[in-house]
C-alpha cells in the first residue's frame, strides 16, 4: 500500500468529482484540476486545440487579469504549472497549506471565466507554432511523429499533442472557445487536493467556490477504435542530423487491462524502473538493465531504452536508441530483437525480477514523498482507470511473476504488431 491515509471522495451536483487526501508530514498542500480532454478528443483539422486551450487558460480572467495568476502564486511561495497529454489536461498549484485557498479560487475562476481575447489568441498562435518548429529541430521528435502516425491508422493517438502546423495556422478563436466550453467544465473534471488540510474544511470551500459553475452538455465520446495490426510497418526519415536514431512501437493494452503491470515490470527489466516513464516522460536507462548492457556497454548505441505509459485507450510500448558513430541501425535493431526473443523464450530469473520490482518500489516510495506527486498520481489514475488503484500500485507491481513478464513479451512484442522507424541523416554514409 502507498500509505494508510484515506482519500475522501465526493461529487458536486454539477458533476465535479473531488478527491481530498490529508497528508500531515509537512505544512504544504497541492491542488490539481484534471480535465478529461487531450489529443484523443481532437478531430482532423483541429489537432493541437487542447494544448492551445491549456495555454489560453493561463491568460487570465476578469478577476485574475493576465499575469496575475503566476505573480500571486510566486508571491505566496508556491509553484504552478499545467500540461496536456493524449488523454487529459491538468493544472496544479502547490503552496503553503494555509494558502491553498488561493489555488482553489484560481481554478474555480478559470474553469468558469477564462478570457479568450482575440489578440491573445493570435499571440499564442505564434508561440505554439514556434514551439512546434523548435520540436522539428530534434530528430527524435520527427521520428516519433512518423512512427506513431504510422502505428495508428484509425485512433486519434496518431496525432501529436502539439498538433499539425497546418491546423495550428487555421484554428479560430471561436473553435478554441467552443472547445473550452465543451470540455473544461465541472461535468468533465476531477479536483484533487492533497496535503496538510482538513477534508471537511476543503469540502466546504470547494462547494462555495465550484457549486455555482454550470455543467455543460456531456462531451462527444471518442468512438474510434484501432484495428489489430496485421503486419510490420516501416518508415525511414531522412533529414539533416548528426546521429542515427532507432524507434520501434508495439501496440499494447490500456491502463485498466490486467497486463498493464506486467508490462511495467517488463519495462523495468529492459530499461530500469522509473515512475516518470509512466507519465510519458523519458525513461533514464539504468546501467544494470538489459538494454544498457547489450547496446550501450558494447558500444552499439549511445543511449537505449524502452517506455510504457498508462493510457486510457490501448497505446504503445516504445523501444528507442541513439546509434553510436561508426555503428549501423541494422546492428542496433538486430540487438533489440535478440533481447525481445530472449524474454520470449527464457523467463527472467526470480533474482532479476525481484531486483526490478525492488527498484520500482524504491523509486515510487521516493517520488511519493512529495504531496505534489501524490496529487499527480491520484489524478492520473482517475483519468485512465480509477484513483482507488493508486492505493495498490506497489502491491500490483510486487505480484508480477516471471511467467507474466514472459507472457506479455510473447503476446505483444511480435513482428506483425510492430512499427519500426529509422532516422538517417541526409549526409550519412554507412559504416
Amino acid at each position: 500500500m502507498i500509505s494508510h491515509l484515506e482519500t475522501v471522495e465526493f461529487c458536486l451536483s454539477n458533476g465535479l468529482k473531488v478527491l481530498v487526501r490529508p497528508v500531515h508530514s509537512a505544512p504544504v498542500a497541492t491542488c490539481w484540476v484534471w480535465y478529461r480532454v487531450g489529443s484523443r478528443n481532437e478531430i482532423p483539422g483541429r489537432t493541437g486545440i487542447s494544448h492551445w486551450v491549456e495555454h489560453m487558460m493561463f491568460k487570465g480572467t476578469p478577476a485574475f487579469p493576465k499575469g496575475s495568476i503566476m505573480r500571486l502564486i510566486n508571491k505566496n511561495g508556491g509553484q504552478i504549472n499545467g500540461f496536456t497529454s493524449e488523454d487529459y489536461t491538468a493544472y496544479f498549484e502547490t503552496l503553503p497549506a494555509d494558502r491553498i485557498d488561493l489555488a482553489l479560487r484560481i481554478e474555480a475562476d478559470r474553469m468558469a471565466n477564462s478570457v479568450f481575447d482575440p489578440a491573445e489568441v493570435e499571440a499564442e498562435r505564434t508561440v505554439i507554432i514556434s514551439e512546434r518548429q523548435g520540436n522539428e529541430n530534434f530528430p527524435e521528435f520527427l521520428l516519433n511523429e512518423e512512427v506513431v502516425a504510422l502505428a495508428f491508422r484509425a485512433h486519434p493517438y496518431r496525432h501529436q499533442v502539439i498538433g499539425w502546423k497546418e491546423d495550428l495556422r487555421r484554428i479560430t478563436r471561436d473553435e478554441l472557445w467552443t472547445h473550452y466550453r465543451t470540455y473544461y467544465g465541472p461535468h468533465n473534471a476531477v479536483l484533487v487536493v492533497v496535503g496538510d488540510i482538513s477534508p471537511p474544511a476543503v469540502q466546504k470551500r470547494v462547494e462555495e467556490l465550484f457549486s455555482a459553475i454550470p455543467a455543460g452538455d456531456p462531451p462527444p465520446p471518442v468512438i474510434a477504435s484501432e484495428p489489430p495490426q496485421m503486419s510490420e510497418r516501416r518508415v525511414v526519415v531522412r533529414r539533416p542530423g548528426t546521429a542515427q536514431y532507432f524507434l520501434a512501437a508495439f501496440h499494447v493494452p490500456e491502463a485498466r487491462h490486467p497486463d498493464s503491470f506486467p508490462l511495467l515490470v517488463l519495462e523495468a527489466v529492459l530499461s530500469g524502473a522509473s515512475p516518470m516513464s509512466m507519465t510519458g516522460g523519458a525513461t533514464a536507462t539504468h546501467r544494470s538493465a538489459r538494454l544498457y548492457r547489450v547496446l550501450v556497454e558494447t558500444d552499439l548505441a549511445v543511449r537505449a531504452g524502452c517506455d510504457y505509459s498508462f493510457n486510457l485507450d490501448p497505446g504503445l510500448f516504445l523501444f528507442s536508441a541513439t546509434v553510436r558513430d561508426g555503428r549501423s541501425l541494422a546492428e542496433v535493431e538486430a540487438a533489440m530483437w535478440k533481447q525481445i526473443e530472449l524474454l520470449q523464450h527464457e523467463p527472467v530469473s526470480v533474482e532479476e525480477l525481484q531486483k526490478a520490482q525492488k527498484q520500482a518500489r524504491a523509486q515510487f516510495a521516493y517520488a511519493l514523498e512529495s504531496v505534489t506527486n501524490q496529487g499527480f498520481w491520484l489524478g492520473l489514475m482517475e483519468m485512465v482507470d480509477t484513483y482507488k488503484s493508486f492505493e495498490s500500485l506497489l502491491d500490483k507491481l510486487a505480484a508480477v511473476t516471471p511467467a507474466d513478464v514472459q507472457r506479455v513479451a510473447q503476446t505483444y512484442l511480435t513482428e506483425t504488431n510492430r512499427t519500426v522507424g529509422w532516422f538517417v541523416p541526409t549526409d550519412h554514409r554507412e559504416a
